[in-house]
């Protein structure tokens, strides 16, 4: 599938800066107008929360970001969020107890309605892997329950931390790895539509284990990027192999802040942006990131330091959840997050720490020509990098760099150039076929002038793998007269 070329639109929605946003449709943004809205104002990549709404409401959504991709000539990404296994307790005879801190509390395979003494649960799966003095974690964790005995049928806990519990509320087992896959069969059948529905990532929830991993990349098939959604403590021991399974990472910080100890929180953020970053695998920062504003017009100040972290701790992109899925201000939200981007990329102490904290090189032509191709940038203040590339690699491997510069991203794919959305610092354009090292000094040069990225008598630097058509290497670093 190509897109139209039509370069006065392409050249008004560059965007100046690197780091790019992810914004999560919704009721609030369900139609057409509201997502071009959205995407002039700001967001890179658009997400399809499949919690919610129906295939039909996802396929319409899908097809406004194709027409909108269409008419502004910008490659779009489209990341459908699978929901995994939700974990819930089940229902009370009243709809609603309150749980007294201290007293026990019985979880059991009955499915009759619950009381304040006991409720079904109806995961036999958590009661055969949980210990005694494991902890439950009930509603977001607002309530704590520490098991005291354990049988076949049942868990018998004490309250820790009481309060109301609802029908359905959902649990979070910290303490242990639970034999459930990342997919479940509702999973399975959304993940099918949306692939057919050529969405470009796959947000994997609720992985443990890198079998959880393969497993997705097999189904996917190449079909599109599986993100990982590192949300379970159990995750975090497996990072690295997880991470170097994945093609994306999230730091899906809603479910992780749950299950881990609120100081530990920033210390795993931190974590997985560093070791996604060395891999090469874009990361994006996720959650809670502007959550006042899904009332308020403007945000708090600790949530724009919180944005403002992300993008000197090198995150790929900042998301936007319920601010544009459900909130009362999803064009501010969008707006405010770009303003805030923007301006930290300005700041010379940006600059220093994204310097300080680029990793080395690994050891590869591939690492060390787009390690090269950064320094030589630099060194001539060269205006852009043109990166061919028909997989992505070869601009993965630059913005794993984070050069001076923006990378101008020159793919005959337009299904590569959906995917580098999300990827720091990459202007995706899809650009013809190229055969010859001369077709690719032309057509860098010719690009960089219609992108506004280089001016006639500037200097450019062109990265590619030769031979062209051929995934596998980078392997050409060359300086070009635009």
């Amino acid at each position: 599938m190509s897109l139209s070329r039509t370069p006065i639109a392409s050249q008004r929605l560059r965007r100046h800066r690197r780091t790019k946003i992810v914004a999560t449709l919704g009721p609030a943004s369900s139609t057409t107008e509201v997502i071009t809205r959205l995407f002039q104002t700001g967001a890179d990549v658009f997400r399809l929360n499949f919690s919610h709404g129906s295939h039909e409401d996802h396929a319409a959504r899908i097809a406004s970001i194709r027409e909108i991709e269409k008419r502004f000539d910008r490659p779009i990404g489209i990341l459908a969020d699978v929901q995994g296994p939700k974990l819930r307790v089940g229902r009370f005879a009243g709809g609603k107890v309150h749980l007294q801190t201290g007293q026990a509390f019985r979880l059991d395979l009955n499915p009759t309605p619950g009381d304040a003494r006991r409720v079904n649960l109806p995961h036999p799966e958590i009661i055969a892997a949980a210990a005694i003095n494991s902890h439950l974690l009930l509603d977001d964790g607002k309530l704590r329950l520490r098991v005291t005995h354990k049988r076949d049928d049942h868990l018998e806990t004490e309250v820790i931390f009481g309060g109301p519990l609802s029908d359905r509320k959902g649990v979070n087992v910290p303490d242990v790895v639970l034999p459930i896959p990342a997919l479940t069969e509702k999973d399975r059948i959304d993940l099918e539509f949306a692939l057919n529905a050529g969405v470009d990532y796959i947000g994997l929830s609720f992985v443990q284990r890198p079998e959880d991993v393969i497993e997705a990349k097999e189904i996917a098939a190449g079909r599109a990027w599986i993100m990982v959604k590192i949300e379970k403590p159990q995750a975090l021991d497996n990072l690295d192999e997880i991470i170097r399974l994945a093609d994306a990472v999230m730091v899906a910080r809603g479910d992780l802040g749950v299950e881990l100890p609120p100081e530990e929180v920033p210390l795993a953020q931190k974590r997985i942006v560093r070791t996604a970053r060395q891999m090469g695998k874009p990361v994006v920062v996720a959650t809670q990131m502007l959550e006042s504003m899904i009332t308020a017009p403007a945000p708090t100040r600790a949530e724009a330091s919180d944005v403002a972290t992300a993008v000197f701790d090198g995150a790929d992109a900042v998301m936007l959840s319920a601010e544009t899925a459900a909130g009362q201000y999803p064009f501010e939200a969008v707006n405010i997050m770009d303003r805030i981007v923007a301006r930290v990329e300005q700041d010379a102490g940006w600059r220093q720490i994204t310097d300080a904290s680029r990793p080395e090189p690994e050891g590869s032509a591939s690492d060390a020509i787009a390690s090269a191709a950064r320094q030589v940038a630099h060194t001539i203040q060269a205006p852009a990098i043109a990166a061919f590339t028909d997989t992505g690699m070869t601009a993965l491997r630059v913005a794993r760099e984070r050069p001076d510069c923006p990378i101008l991203g020159l793919t005959p794919s337009a299904e590569t150039a959906r995917r580098l959305a999300v990827v720091w610092g990459v202007h995706a354009v899809v650009a013809t076929e190229i055969d010859s090292f001369t077709e690719a000094t032309d057509q860098a040069r010719e690009e960089s002038r219609k992108e506004n990225m280089a001016q006639p008598g500037g200097k450019i630097i062109v990265v590619a793998g030769v031979p062209f058509r051929q995934s596998g290497g980078t392997n050409m670093v060359h300086v070009a007269k635009v």
